[in-house]
């Protein structure tokens, strides 16, 4: 009998879930083939839904996905842990003490692996600006944008139980995406809330400000896009400040270097990117933001069983062309083409290069509107681009789920709308 393959998958964000969901569809039913997903949480959530989650604008609840469940019905296994370091001489990784608040459920455990994946994403990096740890929400994850959710919420009912006077300042720092789409959907839900009842506080004294190191937002994106997106939050009365480093953070203000001090009751880090800190453990070649250096095959440029891809990795396809950045759709490309990577490693059989397919940039604004490029150049806003902007998570779920299912979660919320409230409430 041939000797099981052991394939372990290290994340279960928008690139590992795809992955491990396609790799158990074409090989997990092999007796010698044996799949395994890690990730520190039971439930999956599209990560480029966490501004919404955090807004309110969205019920997490009816979007995520339990890996148990999932695996089960896609051929692979998962376990619940946190890595903390990979034994590369003996094929293992290493999980922490599995923990429930302050109770122990299990020792540290190790897991064999013949093929090693990484797909553990990124955090927000906060350059070690003083008080952003301390008084900033950040959103890396489903229980972070569940805190900011349930802060703003707590708000608006004490205002409800004693109306508010003075404004209500929400202050992001950083305007990229994350930035930009969260600001827009705070907007909406202020409209939302006070809709709904939750009138204590006026939406005109919500005051919201974007804070942005650079020159004009959204920096990775054309200036066309950006100047159209800056219009759009001007229309919705969210000040931008660009060119404006900030230098510290206390309890109730934002402190910029050229001296300009901004009050604020929230605060949201979402200025930078850096690969989790764990990757300092691995005994791998990292960049300067602890991403792992990969080949174009996505191998480490260490060991060959271990592969990384999506935002924990450095890879640069093509000589003197920029680092791929950190985007769900590359993420979701190099899921695909290491489908067939891994077959071939199994198999002792030459690996392909990864070949990056740019499809263009979509930014959300709001329920209604967005705003983007396609394939390079053609620009598209409004309720289009927000179709499409829809339809990439429409894909991810037809990815994941298949294409019956996304096509039924696609019209339950259609036809859902309106039997819920627009803004989560509880």
């Amino acid at each position: 009998m041939a000797k099981q393959h052991r394939i372990v998958i290290v994340g279960g964000g928008a690139g590992g879930l795809e992955l491990a969901t396609q790799l158990g569809q074409h090989i997990g039913k092999k007796k010698h083939i044996q799949i395994t997903l890690v990730d520190t949480s039971l439930t999956h959530i599209w990560k480029p839904l966490l501004h919404e989650i955090a807004a309110g604008t969205l019920n997490a609840a009816s979007e995520e996905i339990n890996y148990f469940a999932h695996a089960k019905k896609h051929h692979y296994k998962f376990q619940l842990g946190y890595l903390s370091s990979i034994d590369r001489e003996q094929q293992e990784i290493v999980l922490s003490p599995l923990m429930q608040g302050n109770v122990q459920l299990a020792d540290e455990r190790r897991i064999g692996y013949d093929t090693l994946v990484l797909a553990i994403g990124s955090t927000s990096n906060d350059f070690a600006t003083p008080g952003a740890q301390q008084y900033c929400h950040f959103l890396d994850n489903r229980t972070q944008a569940d805190t900011f959710q349930r802060d703003l919420l707590n708000l608006y009912l004490q205002a409800h139980a004693q109306p508010r006077e003075q404004p209500l300042n929400i202050t992001i720092i950083g305007a990229g995406a994350t930035g930009v789409e969260l600001a827009a959907e705070l907007h909406q839900a202020a409209q939302d809330f006070h809709r709904y009842g939750l009138d204590g506080i006026d939406p005109n004294k919500v005051k919201i400000n974007i804070i942005e190191a650079a020159e004009r937002i959204l920096p990775a994106l054309s200036d066309k896009v950006a100047q159209g997106a800056l219009q759009q939050l001007h229309k919705y009365g969210i000040n931008v400040f660009t060119q404006h480093k900030v230098e510290k953070i206390d309890d109730t203000h934002v402190y910029c270097q050229n001296g300009q001090i901004f009050a604020a009751n929230l605060k949201v880090w979402a200025a930078g990117i850096k690969a989790p800190s764990v990757t300092q453990n691995f005994g791998l070649t990292l960049d300067r933001i602890g991403r792992i250096k990969v080949y174009a095959t996505l191998q480490s440029v260490d060991d060959p069983n271990i592969f990384a891809f999506g935002d924990c990795a450095h890879c640069q396809p093509i000589a003197n062309q920029p680092v791929l950045a950190p985007r769900a759709q590359v993420a979701s490309q190099q899921a695909d083409f290491l489908v067939n990577a891994i077959v071939r490693k199994i198999k002792n059989q030459p690996i392909t290069m990864f070949k990056f397919n740019d499809k263009g940039s979509l930014v959300s604004l709001t329920q209604n509107g967005a705003i983007g490029e396609l394939l390079g150049n053609i620009h598209v806003e409004g309720l289009l681009a927000k179709t499409m902007y829809h339809s990439l998570y429409r894909l991810h779920q037809a990815n994941i789920l298949g294409y019956t299912r996304a096509g039924l979660l696609t019209a339950r919320d259609l036809f859902g709308k309106g039997t819920a409230p627009l803004v989560k409430l509880h």
